[in-house]
């Protein structure tokens, strides 16, 4: 096993007196790159953080796709003392600052700097490999391959799966005598998430390094230390919601704070609130706690299990509107008072406890069980409580609970100390930045985006709010030039779920028109198949559908067989990034409203129609904008690509009100609703 680190001494803050300006580093790390060239919405953006640093005011810059808005946040960023925090939401992103933009930009400024920067990952605890849980690993049977079957078909089940997971684990321990950070990124080949959780220590279940037996060799604990030595800490926005409802003492102090794909926060930090009370969590408390409580105690942990799933079992899925049904809210005092007996019964961890790290475990999934019935019990006006249900799989029944509204931890836990920079391709929404900057709990004015009529650039300098500036630097596309939106206009409005059949022939029409190239970004897998179906149907394409591989895979085939078509859901919508011929055809179905059965969508719509407002204009709308405008946005991805969307929905079009503030949240393509127009654009793109 590498040596850790000696921990609980926080680096002195590093000066970074330098006479350079953010233009100074910019331009040195533009210059490293062969053909590397300025852009001037990269540079308006770079100048304006800068500015805002120094003026301790929070900004918000929407960077269209191709500002190179990454360089243009990472550049001022290495003028601040002290760390500085960036936060995205996917994992392709991080890894592209962490793989490419940082190492380069490092070696690129160091000549002007006089020093190279450097830079760190923080990821939550259990990314991390844990040294005192993989001490244990080939003792404990994974939590989740608990059968209910007869003893012979489940021993036989259980062998077969013991032997595979055994020898996942030996790779593991042959890998932790040779790794120095233990993160679960850098083992490859991988093990899979079952072989993980046995070697993986999450927040909650830690008793911390000072009260480990390992504490000394911990690889969180080393990460951390690292990122606390860092000029740049790469996290994530899960991570970042944690540190915040956690009081801010996971991630390093700093005074700096970039949130890339600012877009995604609110809806990270909703997910970070939540909770959920399941049976087979409380079983799993149960048998944690068993050996460490009175057998009173613990049967009454089990008995409540079971009055949970009996509490569960006929009620359907769904938002509980009305409050708690009485059966399940007869199961909820019960758990309440078994958690709360066997925490007693266990008592405080102490120095001199034997085993400290499954007293801890033991402790900490009590305690997320009281929290979360006790949250329940409360039925606040703040929350929102739904039952889950998957009837198709393993019957999995759960209670969840999360937070009408999240503008209000924002608020309060962001801003407070720090310069907080949000950033995104997509935060005006109609034209405005204030819908999103309600949604991340900023104060003060309404303040509208500035863009000039071709999208190339801004026609207005940054309008100050209360407390924060708002910046469009549009983007280095010409839109109007290199795309077109067409919206099927002649079609019916979307009734029933699937894919109708006039929408299916117009889809048809436009993938035979070009000869494939077509990403297809569907409302439901159920339309997503359809459309697989009727293509490989008629035509001779490739159709590549979602669910069928990996999606790096699909990805790939689709970028390398130039006429294929990729056909997938939600997560296909953003991230997914294929410049050049490969892709000029961008289809989608229907509107991505949020569904009727989405709780936390549905409750807040609902809540706003109680006072008098318009839920479906304040919450529906909004969502579809962004969803729309990041599918849009697979499009055009270089300087030299060209193509069409086609919105398969004539609402685009035809409704009034949403329509026109749908289309101003996309990027200002030539738009149309003549289907010969489309046709033969798409018949001169596949000529060329």
């Amino acid at each position: 096993m590498v040596p850790g680190t000696v921990f609980g001494v926080t680096a002195p803050a590093k000066s970074r007196r330098t006479t350079a300006s953010a233009k100074d580093l910019l331009a040195a790390a533009v210059g490293a790159v062969p053909g590397g060239s300025s852009r001037p919405g990269q540079e308006e953006m770079a100048t304006a953080i800068e500015r805002a640093v120094k003026q301790r005011e929070h900004l918000l810059v929407q960077a269209g796709t191709g500002t190179g808005k990454s360089l243009a946040y990472l550049t001022p960023a290495l003028l601040v003392d002290g760390p500085v925090v960036v936060s995205t939401a996917t994992l392709a992103l991080q890894n592209q600052l962490v793989e490419h933009d940082l190492p380069r930009l490092s070696a690129a400024v160091e000549p002007v700097l006089k020093r190279r920067p450097t830079f760190a990952v923080l990821k939550g605890r259990h990314h991390y490999l844990c040294v005192a849980k993989l001490e244990h690993a080939d003792e404990e049977e994974p939590t989740d391959t608990l059968f209910d079957d007869a003893p012979a078909a489940r021993s036989t089940q259980w062998l077969g799966e013991a032997g595979r997971l055994g020898k996942q684990i030996q790779r593991v321990q042959a890998w932790a005598e040779k790794t120095t950070t233990g993160d679960r990124d850098e083992l490859d080949p991988g093990v899979d998430d079952t072989a993980w959780r046995q070697v993986s220590m999450p927040a909650r279940d830690c008793v911390g390094a000072a009260r480990c037996p390992y504490g000394a060799e911990c690889f969180a604990e080393a990460s951390r230390a690292r990122a606390r030595e860092a000029d740049i800490v790469v996290t994530n926005h899960s991570l970042l919601a944690v540190d915040m409802l956690a009081d801010r003492h996971i991630v390093p102090p700093h005074k700096l704070l970039i949130v890339d794909e600012a877009h995604e926060l609110a809806d990270r930090v909703s997910s970070a609130a939540q909770a959920e009370l399941t049976p087979e969590a409380v079983e799993r408390a149960a048998k944690r706690a068993r050996p460490l409580v009175t057998p009173a105690a613990g049967e009454s942990l089990a008995a409540a299990s079971d009055s949970l799933l009996l509490g569960l079992a006929d009620l359907p899925a769904g938002r509980l509107t009305t409050g708690l049904p009485p059966l399940l809210h007869q199961a909820l005092l019960l758990l309440d008072a078994a958690t709360r007996a066997c925490l007693d019964g266990i008592g405080d961890i102490k120095a001199d406890d034997p085993d400290p790290v499954r007293k801890q475990q033991a402790k900490a999934h009590l305690d997320e069980l009281s929290t979360t019935t006790q949250r329940l019990l409360e039925e606040s006006d703040f929350d929102v409580a739904w039952i889950e249900k998957n009837d198709l799989g393993n019957g999995r029944r759960a209670l969840v609970v999360a937070p009408l509204s999240v503008a209000g931890t924002l608020a309060t836990n962001l801003y407070d100390e720090r310069t907080v920079v949000a950033t995104s391709a997509t935060l005006t929404l109609g034209g405005r930045f204030d819908t999103v900057a309600r949604s991340l709990g900023l104060p003060g004015a309404v303040v509208p985006a500035a863009r000039s009529g071709n999208g190339l650039t801004p026609d207005a300098p940054p309008v100050s709010g209360d407390g924060w500036t708002s910046l469009d630097v549009g983007s280095p596309f010409d839109y109007p030039k290199q795309g077109i939106l067409y919206v099927a206009a002649h079609l019916p409005r979307p009734a029933a779920s699937g894919l109708p059949d006039a929408a299916g022939e117009e889809l048809l029409k436009l993938v035979e028109a070009l000869g494939g190239r077509t990403l297809g970004l569907f409302s439901s897998r159920r339309a997503a198949t359809q459309a697989a179906e009727l293509l490989r149907a008629k035509t001779d394409l490739p159709v590549l559908l979602q669910g069928e591989e990996t999606l790096p895979i699909l990805v790939r085939k689709f970028k390398e067989q130039k006429e294929s078509c990729l056909f997938g859901v939600m997560s296909l919508w953003q991230g997914v990034d294929v410049p050049g011929d490969a892709c000029q055809l961008v289809v989608i179905d229907r509107l991505p409203f949020p569904r009727p059965d989405e709780p936390l969508a549905a409750a807040r719509a609902a809540a706003v129609d109680a006072t008098g407002g318009s839920g479906f204009a304040s919450v529906s709308v909004p969502i579809a904008a962004v969803r729309l405008a990041q599918g849009v946005g697979r499009l055009i991805r270089s300087t030299g690509d060209k193509g069409v969307v086609a919105v398969l929905d004539s609402r685009l079009e035809t409704a009034r009100g949403y329509g026109a503030f749908l289309r101003k949240s996309l990027p200002p393509f030539w738009y149309t609703t003549r289907p010969d127009v489309a046709f033969g654009a798409l018949q001169r793109l596949a000529k060329q």
